[in-house]
């Protein structure tokens, strides 16, 4: 599908797991990640938004990338982040990136709220990525949404 209009992407962090076996992110910290992961792609613009749920902004140009593709990016690019960061390899979680396309009224006239239109991505570490799934009741969730309306990525280290 062929859109001059940017896509807008805005993420949250899910951090399911022990800040003692995996240090635990700051906001700023979080949209490092991305602005440093996505920076080798130029048409990807990425920024940290001030907003009580919504960490960071991802503007994409839909003709070139598709929200999975993005998704998938921003699960390389926090891997990346914790492998530099040297932890053993079964502390290492587990990333699921989660989207839905918002087709609901905004909740906020900020300008940093997710609008019609925007997707919505919980950025997920877990232990379990089909616990937490389970648990949230994904496949429930998603089961009367058109299949171009939401994304899941996983991403599990070797």
């Amino acid at each position: 599908m062929f859109n001059q209009f940017p896509g807008r992407m805005l993420l949250s962090h899910n951090f399911n797991v022990s800040s003692e076996t995996i240090p635990a992110l700051s906001r700023e910290e979080f949209a490092e990640v991305f602005k440093s992961g996505l920076s080798a792609y130029e048409n990807l613009k990425c920024r940290l938004v001030n907003h009580p749920h919504w960490t960071v902004e991802i503007l994409f140009p839909t003709n070139e990338f598709s929200p999975q593709q993005v998704g998938k990016l921003c699960a390389q690019a926090l891997a990346e982040k914790r492998q530099s960061q040297q932890l053993s390899a079964e502390t290492i979680p587990e990333i699921l990136v989660l989207g839905g396309i918002k087709t609901t009224p905004p909740t906020s006239d900020s300008p940093d709220a997710l609008q019609p239109g925007n997707w919505g991505v919980d950025v997920v570490e877990t232990n379990s990525g089909e616990a937490f799934l389970q648990a949230i009741a994904w496949d429930a969730t998603i089961a009367q949404k058109p299949a171009d309306s939401v994304f899941k990525v996983a991403l599990k280290q070797a």
